[in-house]
């Protein structure tokens, strides 16, 4: 059996919780809502009148899905291949989505895509410059 590529897994994990960020962030432009208001009004404003929390959903989805399944310009950067970059950006995406009712779930799929990718970082594995390729064997062993 294989080796479980622990980088790749969580890649898989955060373009899902993006896509739903988008999808969400998208409904909740007609059906706005806070997630926390049974607790407090003191959010709505972030909804309506102006969807601006909507909007900051969407674009961090959008940003999501455009560093995960990366473009052409960001693929092989030091960028894109820090995992320590997403360690960053990625809670700022769930901080965001746990606040709009509709995109919960992505927040939810982020937190547990983050964990994959600090397990993936505490064991050293590294981000590939070609995206979904394999690190290539280093030293001198058979073949290499």
């Amino acid at each position: 059996m294989g080796k479980l590529i622990k980088n790749h897994w969580a890649r898989l994990i955060i373009l899902t919780a993006a896509a739903y960020q988008v999808a969400a962030a998208i409904e909740g432009f007609f059906w706005p809502k806070i997630f926390w208001d049974f607790l407090t009004k003191n959010l709505d404003g972030a909804v309506k009148p102006a969807p601006v929390l909507q909007i900051l959903n969407l674009l961090l989805g959008i940003f999501g899905i455009a560093y995960e399944w990366p473009l052409k310009f960001i693929a092989g950067t030091p960028f894109h291949r820090s995992i320590e970059a997403r360690l960053i950006i990625f809670p700022l995406s769930a901080l965001a989505a746990v606040l709009q009712y509709q995109t919960t779930n992505a927040a939810l799929y982020y937190v547990i895509g983050m964990g994959v990718y600090f397990w993936a970082f505490s064991e050293g594995e590294v981000v590939c410059k070609e995206p979904w390729t394999l690190p290539k064997r280093g030293g001198r062993g058979m073949g290499a």
